[in-house]
């Protein structure tokens, strides 16, 4: 399974917590999470840009 996971910086943390909180079984195969940078996030419906775009 993949997922990905877009949110503004303030939230990388709790974000990486609440994953392995709720994925964490101790056992092999319990996965990775890898944080990379977003260079932009653009709003379809309203053509925003950046931050604030991501929600």
């Amino acid at each position: 399974m993949r997922l990905a996971i877009a949110v503004n910086d303030h939230f990388i943390d709790k974000t990486i917590e609440a994953i392995i909180e709720g994925a964490r079984t101790g056992d092999i195969g319990d996965g990775k999470i890898f944080v990379l940078p977003m260079d932009e996030c653009v709003r379809i419906r309203t053509g925003e840009r950046g931050p604030s775009a991501i929600g």
